[in-house]
């Protein structure tokens, strides 16, 4: 089904299912545990074997020698993989890291041999038994130093051109009367989802057979066909349930190209599973950040001049953070300077975390329109709006299809009471607690890709709706079988969703906050061939058909939608395909973050009292879990202004706090009550589902929020996070 023009009256817009608070169609599986993750499938055939994963000891050189005889003999060892038995191992299209090390290594961690044992136990002590020598090389680990010297990065399909340049920045920031020039540091992190990287392999004959988890199949099938050299047909890929991704799980990583290796080798099924403290150097990271952001208005408020850098570190091969794609849209602006700069380093490789380049570029952005309006003696909030733009600043004459971000500015400032705000910082306090409010902008990407699905309709009347659409803990089953249910007027215990199988059709999967529009559309264009064959079935005009409560009606006859299925099942399928809506509109989605914080006066410790959320995204296909998304981004942001930082030993270069102790992410006594709220509105430039993503919104602007708060709270501005009570201790306000 092509899609070129914006969308007029579709089925969708009756609601009766769609865009109502349906709970999780899956939820009982998942809280029973009778729902299988990758590392949960135990009859994937006999004689299953385990294996795990040795890292390198080093995070740039060569291995020198690897001795594996002793591993070998020990109890229950089937095989032992090293680069000797499996020569290059390289990552696939998205990813530029090797999957094993040899004899060249890449980075701390990476993977330089895989014992297969009859227990994970057995093959986890005889990895200790393996002696590799190293010869170590000079590695290059820290971003500050590298600053200076770090060129221009490549022009990257996300994010757009590594130099974004609009009028004549230099001359009217120097001209601005009101000027802000900040830098601000965000450090490496990680995604630390519940469940591991995990993966099972098992090979009959040429084909293969991998459940596993990963968020994109499609994209996850290529590229392990090509890791491990067969017909991309010959590899299927099982991920029905995944427990977070975050971006880190997009791919093929190590876990299943080793797994799909060391099965091949051992002649039998294998299971790889990474243990917690190998992930963090193994797999993929969010990548620090050093960001100067320099800002001219006039007095007026009105901003004249908007530049934004960013420096970041990847492997050679690797793409910058898009740090400053936020700001190509956010705000208006005539003269415009942003520019992404790229060193290499030997850290593990840099890639997708939630709300890639928005998420740490708004970390900065609007702690720098804080400042702004701090220097202007301005209402935060009333300096957004008053720099609301209609149209892409960078492309006058594309404007958005929606934007509805001053609504979502005013509505949550009335919602939060921001007229309680203290006007002077660190004036309110609260026995030994200081308190401070604080707001910031949100935006991320409207993305939609094209998606099929296939629909079934069976005589029983049950709808079942298959593709290769992933949930990684989003809703992606409900909103499924939502869109089903509404297109052929069923109740929704009346559709079974079938997903995360290679074999299914192609989704765009699950990231990038596109995977819910891409894959609801693509169902909606299957429903829309079956609705055709049903009423040719049925004998009726397929212009003039209606699908509700159980049957099909039109010119006053009604018959049961089952009746259509009675001599045998009803297959359709169908993707839906775009024309160049996304060259003549700006597609985005939209949020305000408003935030409370207490500081004990004392100890300088912070605490988030309150938080809300106001997004606006298109038509939202399930308010229940439209609003544990958006709550799960909050969080992920409470954890990014206060918590969470990757520490780089830059001597030996890797990441000392490599596990769940360490690195700290937000427990249930962090997360305070957490409120959303969403602005009625629908795109029709997206698809006939009206709809956008939602999921990655929930996160961009929620940690300057919190900073914003914490000056207000105190007086004293923090732009290295996280914001760690030693970096305004000693500054806070005297005890009264």
């Amino acid at each position: 089904m092509k899609f070129d023009t914006p969308a007029g009256v579709t089925p969708i817009d009756r609601q009766a299912v769609v865009g109502q608070p349906h709970a999780r169609v899956e939820g009982r599986l998942k809280t029973t545990g009778t729902a299988r993750y990758a590392a949960e499938h135990h009859d994937v055939g006999e004689n299953l074997a385990y294996g795990y994963i040795l890292g390198a000891a080093i995070a740039k050189g060569r291995i020198t020698r690897i001795d594996t005889s002793a591993a070998r003999a020990a109890p229950g060892v089937v095989d032992v993989l090293t680069y000797e038995t499996t020569g290059p191992v390289r990552g696939g299209n998205f990813f530029i890291q090797r999957a094993l090390a040899g004899p060249l290594v890449d980075h701390y961690h990476q993977p330089v041999a895989v014992v297969v044992a009859e227990t994970f136990e057995q093959a986890r002590a005889a990895a200790s038994m393996i002696d590799v020598r190293y010869a170590r090389a000079k590695g290059a680990f820290d971003l500050a130093a590298l600053k200076a010297s770090a060129p221009l990065g490549p022009e990257a399909k996300f994010g757009g051109p590594a130099n974004n340049a609009v009028g004549d920045f230099d001359g009217a920031f120097a001209a601005a009367p009101v000027q802000v020039d900040a830098t601000f540091t965000v450090p490496d992190q990680t995604h630390a989802m519940m469940e591991p990287h995990a993966s099972i392999a098992r090979w009959d004959g040429d084909a293969l057979t991998c459940w596993t988890s990963i968020q994109q199949l499609s994209s996850g099938t290529t590229d392990l066909a090509q890791i491990i050299g067969v017909p991309r047909e010959k590899v299927r890929l099982l991920s029905p349930y995944i427990g977070g991704g975050f971006g880190g799980k997009w791919t093929a990583q190590s876990d299943l190209v080793l797994a799909a290796f060391a099965a091949r080798m051992a002649g039998r099924p294998v299971k790889i599973a990474l243990q917690r403290p190998i992930m963090f150097n193994n797999t993929t990271h969010r990548a620090r950040t050093i960001q100067r952001l320099r800002i001219g208005a006039g007095r007026d408020g009105r901003i004249t001049a908007i530049g934004h850098d960013s420096w970041s570190g990847n492997l050679p091969g690797g793409s910058a953070e898009a740090a400053p794609i936020g700001t190509r849209d956010l705000y208006a602006g005539e003269n415009r300077l942003l520019r992404r700069y790229l060193t290499v380093l030997d850290l593990m490789e840099a890639n997708a975390m939630r709300a890639p380049g928005e998420a740490p570029g708004l970390m900065a952005l609007e702690v720098a329109m804080d400042e702004l309006a701090e220097k202007l003696d301005m209402d935060p909030v009333a300096l957004r709006v008053l720099n609301d733009t209609k149209v892409d600043p960078e492309q006058p004459s594309r404007p958005f299809s929606t934007r509805a971000f001053v609504e979502c500015l005013q509505t949550g400032a009335k919602q939060f009471g921001w007229s309680e705000r203290p006007k002077i910082p660190a004036s309110r306090r609260d026995g030994k607690w200081l308190i401070g409010m604080g707001v910031a902008g949100a935006i991320r990407g409207a993305l939609i890709s094209k998606s099929a699905a296939r629909i079934r309709l069976g005589r029983d009347g049950i709808v079942t709706v298959e593709c290769d659409m992933t949930d990684i803990g989003t809703g992606s089953y409900t909103i499924i079988a939502q869109v089903a249910a509404e297109m052929l007027g069923v109740a929704l215990d009346r559709v079974v969703a079938k997903l995360g199988d290679s074999r299914y059709p192609e989704t765009y999967g699950s990231g990038g906050q596109q995977g819910a529009a891409s894959a609801t559309a693509g169902v909606y264009a299957a429903c829309v061939k079956l609705r055709q064959a049903v009423a040719q079935r049925l004998g009726f005009n397929t212009s003039e058909v209606d699908f509700v409560d159980g049957t099909v009606r039109s010119a006053g006859r009604t018959v049961p939608l089952a009746e259509a299925a009675k001599d045998g099942e009803i297959v359709a399928e169908d993707a839906m395909e775009y024309g160049d809506l996304a060259e003549r509109y700006d597609r985005q989605t939209f949020g305000a973050h408003f935030a409370e914080v207490a500081v004990d006066q004392y100890t300088g410790v912070v605490r988030v009292r309150r938080m809300l959320a106001v997004c606006a995204a298109g038509r939202i296909l399930n308010p229940l879990t439209a609003r544990s998304q958006v709550i799960g981004g909050m969080t992920m942001g409470i954890g990014a202004a206060l918590m969470e930082e990757m520490v780089v030993d830059k001597r030996f270069g890797f990441f000392v706090n490599h596990d769940l102790a360490g690195y700290e992410v937000p427990v249930h006594a962090d997360v305070p009550h957490l409120d959303v709220s969403f602005i009625n509105e629908v795109d029709a430039t997206m698809s006939p589902l009206k709809a956008k993503g939602v999921g990655e919104l929930g996160l961009t602007g929620v940690a300057a929020a919190i900073a914003n708060a914490v000056y207000n709270a105190t007086g004293v501005r923090v732009r290295d996070y996280p914001l760690t009570l030693e970096k305004h201790f000693e500054q806070l306000p005297p005890v009264v």
